[in-house]
């Protein structure tokens, strides 16, 4: 009896370990699943549908030309590959990115309505982007547009910290100190336009409502770079971010230099958001919307709050796009008129859900 009772325990573990592992195994099989079929769905659904099998044999017949009998046209062929796809990954990637961010500002602030929208840092974005675009030129080369709108991000986070502690630390007041900067940096954003070239109006203000429509496949690498890295690392630290999420007192009291990597998540936040601005325009709401629907499926440990938000924002945003898409098709809607309506209302959602 007693060998009996020493052998149950490493079984018992080995067991747990066992079933933890096949939940980890089905659970991502069906998240890969789910993103696939949604990919499939915005590269085939559109003004112009295309069979999902013609989809998928013009991207075979790209990665591996030779093992593929063509059958499409090269009309067909040139929508998939060099308009829709690079679209959708733009998509998936701007969408990770507002989500991871929001997940971040929420837990460091200790706020639930904390949003790189509404903390003004989208705003900031723009208006480093709407500057380069209009007033600098590309006087870096394509890094110029991305590295402005960094600098816009970065110095509208810092604002906002700065007009909250002058207001007070609590969280409401640093959510509202967010929209006072946001309101102020899109009217300078709207000086830029007016002052600038007429010619050029028209697609700022279309960039700023948010559109994916001149995603390419050269300058896919930088947000997926970014994103990648960033979600990396703020994995790697997601336990210490909970442990700040629960307050600088118990941070400190686990040897978390509490200044310092505030700092540094605010840096990482205003890079995510600067970049994915800088290639998709400023796209609201994601970042509030995705991590609180996460945190009411997941609980609110970091540790599976930040890949599940990364994950569910690229789903919403390339289901936003497609319907951006569609709506109206033949024409494109702004992709950010689609997440700012649903945003909205989930916004008044949550409020209430809060009262």
């Amino acid at each position: 009896m007693l060998v009996e009772d020493a052998s149950s325990g490493p079984v018992a573990v080995s067991r747990l370990a066992s079933a933890r592992a096949l939940r980890i195994a089905v659970g991502s099989g069906a998240a890969l699943l789910l993103l696939l079929l949604t990919v499939t769905a915005g590269v085939s659904l559109g003004s112009a549908p295309i069979p999902v099998a013609t989809v998928w044999s013009i991207v075979a017949s790209k990665i591996s030309p030779e093992s593929v009998e063509v059958f499409w046209s090269a009309g067909r062929e040139s929508i998939v590959w060099d308009v829709r796809l690079p679209r959708v990954i733009l998509a998936g990637l701007v969408g990770a990115g507002l989500a991871l961010t929001g997940a971040v500002l929420q837990s460091v602030t200790r706020n639930p309505l904390a949003d790189p929208h509404l903390l003004g840092v989208s705003s900031g974005g723009a208006l480093g982007a709407i500057i380069a675009l209009l007033h600098t030129g590309l006087i870096l080369g394509l890094a110029t547009v991305p590295l402005f709108a960094f600098a816009g991000a970065f110095a509208a986070t810092m604002l906002v910290a700065f007009v909250s502690r002058v207001l007070g630390s609590s969280a409401d007041r640093l959510v509202l100190s967010g929209v006072a900067v946001a309101f102020v940096l899109t009217s300078i954003g709207n000086l830029m336009i007016f002052l600038g070239d007429p010619r050029a109006t028209h697609t700022v203000v279309f960039w700023m409502l948010g559109g994916l429509g001149l995603a390419q496949w050269s300058q896919l690498v930088y947000p997926a770079l970014v994103l990648f890295v960033s979600l990396g690392w703020l994995m790697l630290r997601a336990r210490e971010i909970n442990a700040l999420a629960m307050g600088d007192e118990t941070a400190m009291t686990l040897g978390i230099p509490v200044r310092r990597f505030r700092l540094t998540l605010f840096v990482i936040t205003a890079l995510l958001t600067g970049v994915m601005v800088a290639f998709s325009g400023a796209i609201g709401f994601v970042g509030l919307m995705v991590p609180h629907f996460v945190r009411l499926i997941a609980g609110s440990d970091n540790v599976r709050v930040i890949p599940l938000s990364a994950f569910f924002g690229a789903l919403t945003l390339i289901l936003a796009d497609l319907v951006s898409r569609v709506i109206m098709a033949p024409e494109d809607m702004p992709i950010g008129v689609v997440t700012g309506l649903v945003g909205g209302i989930a916004f008044i959602a949550i409020l209430k859900r809060r009262a």
